[in-house]
């Protein structure tokens, strides 16, 4: 007889480095398993093949894993020049081959036009949904779909290495930034076509790969207790906005869903609101007459 696990309604972000192989959700599923939670929810699409860090909120985090979605992000990328493939990375088919006959100097050139704002068309294999269904989907029925072009911006493009047919950069970009659409532009700049063959992210909305889990480390902990410990708190999300501490009876009608009065606020917009004890509450809006308003609500551990 199988015994059904019972999922714990445990909250927290785990800093996850996640391998190749798997896709975002297949990471997200694995996770929640391990945890046996009973919700969870990633913070952005990682490419299969791509790797490196992949926030996962569990239980009352996931009330705020739109803060990562919006957040900049940092991620290093190896290409493959001359050669274009049908999905700009190592999963698609080989479409084309140039000889490369470039220089360092040439290349640094070529990256640095794309430093600033620029427009990329989101690719044909990628999630972003069309009528409902992601475009892979449609890709791999060989069907294309029509795409609006966005606006993204790239804070930043450092080459690392640069080795007759490949190239490594350091990239910083706005969310919404397509690094297999950056490479491939990166390689009609050059005039010889590239594509992505490595793709890791080191660093998103604060967060650092080098405090990340791997899913190695987190399968070999030998209990709840142990992964537990590698969560970071719910509010580790919002450390960007200004606190407001709330005595027990206005935090009892905050969690109600009714604005309270708090005198001495200077801080406008949205604040992360706290209980005595430093119970995190959720995020508040400060209305500007007086009166703190619940905007989302978290269940206090």
């Amino acid at each position: 007889m199988q015994f059904k696990r019972i999922k714990r309604p445990i909250s927290g972000v785990l800093l996850l480095d996640k391998p190749a192989g798997y896709s975002s959700n297949q990471a997200l599923q694995h996770v929640k398993r391990l945890f046996t939670a009973a919700k969870a929810g990633h913070t952005g699409n990682l490419d299969p093949f791509a790797t490196g860090l992949l926030p996962i909120c569990l239980g009352e985090a996931t009330k705020f894993s739109h803060t990562l979605l919006d957040a900049d992000k940092v991620y290093r990328a190896v290409l493959k020049l001359g050669v274009t493939t049908t999905t700009g990375d190592t999963e698609g088919e080989v479409t084309g081959r140039t000889e490369v006959k470039l220089s360092q100097a040439e290349v640094e050139r070529a990256i640095g036009a794309f430093v600033g704002k620029i427009s990329q068309i989101p690719p044909m294999y990628s999630a972003l949904k069309h009528e409902g269904k992601p475009l892979y989907e449609y890709a791999r029925a060989g069907m294309q779909v029509e795409r609006k072009s966005r606006e993204v911006t790239i804070y930043n493009i450092v080459l690392d290495r640069f080795e007759k047919d490949e190239a490594e950069i350091h990239v910083a970009c706005s969310k919404g930034t397509y690094i297999r659409v950056l490479a491939e532009d990166i390689g009609k700049k050059l005039g010889c076509g590239a594509y992505l063959i490595g793709l890791k992210r080191l660093s998103t909305g604060g967060f650092q790969l080098q405090d990340a889990y791997t899913m190695e480390q987190m399968e070999a902990m030998a209990d709840d207790a142990q992964r537990d410990h590698c969560l970071l708190p719910v509010d580790a999300l919002l450390e960007n906005l200004p606190e407001i501490e709330l005595d027990e009876e206005s935090a009892y009608y905050f969690c109600q869903g009714q604005p309270v009065w708090k005198s001495g606020v200077n801080a406008g917009g949205m604040l992360r609101a706290y209980a005595p004890q430093r119970i995190f509450l959720g995020v508040a809006e400060n209305m500007g007459d007086g009166r703190i308003a619940p905007r989302r609500v978290v269940v206090p551990a």
